[in-house]
């Protein structure tokens, strides 16, 4: 007899049916998986053994063969554990309604005793599942939690085999998970930690920065590159941390895009089942460029892909290798990342707001007035090769932040005229309810993410403005791409305003922290 149980093949963020073919027959006792299966696969069936025995049930003592279609789709995730099992139940009448299995998803890995395994990649199979219209997916007790933020689809709970057999024949009631609140999904240890963040890193506390300040306040609301640059002590790091804190608050559809990320990276559980707050992902210079695109045979998303709709901070930019740095090019221009293996091409979301800090020199203090710098021509020139033009050319803003000299400091400060990070956050989403209005019949999210065909529409520039950049063209040597990001950036400043149109001094203050060309 022939049956056939639906099933999921998650390829990172890319989900495919697997239809799973049983065949038991009289034959001579044989348990053969065939469609190519990887290790994981074919190491099921000694899972299968003991995971029947301790659910009262067992194989059967005859020929077993499975068929894992459709054959060019390799099988590389053990999540078919579950599905072979209930048709193997099925084939000994354990299992009544064909049309509730067929309605159904099954997923994923049995252990030994038979209950079922908390496993990576199941938001994304439980998108695919939903938008094919299935009308339940049976996962593990420790994954639903994380499943169940997405709607219209129910997230049957099992515990065990024995449970999901009890299910099946009826004798027990589903246990559906509860949809997921999204608005009031605010756990009290991540509240905290958040808190805490924002008291130690808020705006508030950091004075003598307002170049810098306002500089990333007009980042944050039209989602801009910046590269902040000036010798130890001027406190770029911290402004970077802080900058994370003014970004606006996630929309639901951009945390379940960021959690299918973290999903298959392994980094959601039952405490933290769906990102609820912008990343905010910093990178050691001693990092290799595999290990921030993607590492392993199969390319596993990583610190590109996690930063996604966040913050990439990158500090002492100048320290880390040439090569590392080159990779930042294709996402910095096209919001995603294209990871080529032997296996396949992956492509990978990366949008996000990239800082970067950096010194001037080996020694630090080229621009130091209080300390003199040791370094000599060639070293200052080697060092800052590391940081090529075209990808200088890509960034949104370069500013140089002062160092904070001591006599300015007090014991007893007074912040009271200081502006909070609260109160610079709502100046940001001010200027992103605007952007959200003028792309709403468009995929786009933020100012920085506009075409050149874009830029045409939303950014007409009157006579003043207009010759004003044709001089600062000629001036700056600037490159087409740079034309086009003052533009952007100028329709941020006039957002920021609440100006409908961009004038003269949304051009000057973009141009402002526009790089002069060194070619």
């Amino acid at each position: 007899m022939i049956s056939f149980v639906n099933s999921i093949t998650v390829n990172w963020l890319e989900s495919t049916i697997i239809d799973i073919e049983v065949d038991i027959n009289a034959w001579l006792p044989a348990f053969t998986i065939v469609w190519l299966p990887d290790q994981w696969v074919q190491e099921s069936k000694e899972r299968l053994r003991s995971a029947l025995k301790s659910s009262q049930a067992k194989l059967p003592t005859t020929r077993i063969t499975v068929n894992l279609a459709p054959a060019n789709i390799r099988k590389i995730w053990p999540s078919f554990d579950l599905g072979i099992a209930v048709w193997i139940l099925f084939n000994q009448w354990w299992v009544e309604d064909d049309n509730f299995i067929r309605e159904s998803i099954f997923l994923w890995e049995l252990s030994l005793d038979g209950k079922l395994r908390k496993v990576d990649g199941i938001l994304p199979a439980t998108i695919w599942a939903k938008d094919r219209w299935f009308k339940r997916i049976f996962l593990p007790a420790d994954n639903c939690i994380e499943a169940s933020i997405i709607p219209w689809i129910d997230v049957v709970k099992v515990e065990t085999l024995k449970d999901l057999i009890d299910m099946l024949n009826w004798d027990k009631k589903l246990d559906i998970q509860d949809t997921l609140d999204f608005k009031n999904l605010d756990i009290k240890d991540e509240i905290w930690a958040m808190w805490d963040i924002k008291k130690k890193y808020d705006f508030k506390y950091i004075l003598w920065q307002e170049h810098a300040k306002r500089a990333l306040l007009i980042a944050a609301a039209g989602g801009h590159n910046i590269i902040m640059e000036w010798p130890p002590g001027s406190w770029k790091t911290m402004l970077a941390k802080a900058f994370s804190g003014i970004l606006p608050d996630l929309s639901l559809e951009e945390a379940i895009e960021i959690s299918k990320i973290y999903s298959i990276s392994g980094m959601l559980s039952n405490k933290k089942p769906i990102v609820t707050k912008r990343p905010f992902r910093t990178i050691h210079h001693t990092a290799s460029s595999v290990s921030i695109i993607g590492w392993g045979r199969n390319a596993k998303p990583w610190e590109i892909s996690l930063a996604h709709k966040g913050v990439l901070f990158l500090d002492e930019i100048l320290e880390f290798q040439k090569t590392v740095l080159e990779v930042l090019r294709q996402p910095i221009e096209d919001g995603y990342i294209t990871v080529t293996r032997v296996n396949a091409n992956y492509v990978y979301p990366a949008k996000f707001s990239l800082v970067w800090a950096m010194n001037p020199c080996p020694c630090w203090y080229l621009t130091d007035q209080d300390k003199d710098c040791k370094c000599s021509f060639n070293q200052i020139k080697n060092y800052r090769w590391r940081l090529s033009w075209p990808l200088v050319d890509r960034v949104d803003m370069f500013i140089e932040v002062p160092k904070v000299k001591t006599e300015d400091f007090k014991v007893w400060q007074d912040y009271s005229w200081a502006e909070t990070t609260e109160e610079i956050k709502k100046k940001v989403e001010r200027a992103r309810v605007l952007q959200f209005d003028r792309f709403k019949d468009q995929k786009l999210t933020s100012n920085s993410e506009m075409s050149t065909k874009d830029i045409n529409k939303y950014c007409t520039l009157d006579k003043e403005s207009e010759d004003i950049l044709k001089q600062a063209v000629v001036s700056m040597n600037l490159s087409a791409r740079s034309y086009y990001r003052v533009l952007k950036l100028a329709r941020t400043i006039a957002d920021l305003d609440g100006d409908e149109s961009i004038l003269s001094k949304h051009i000057l203050e973009a141009l402002s922290f526009r790089k002069k060309s060194e070619e």
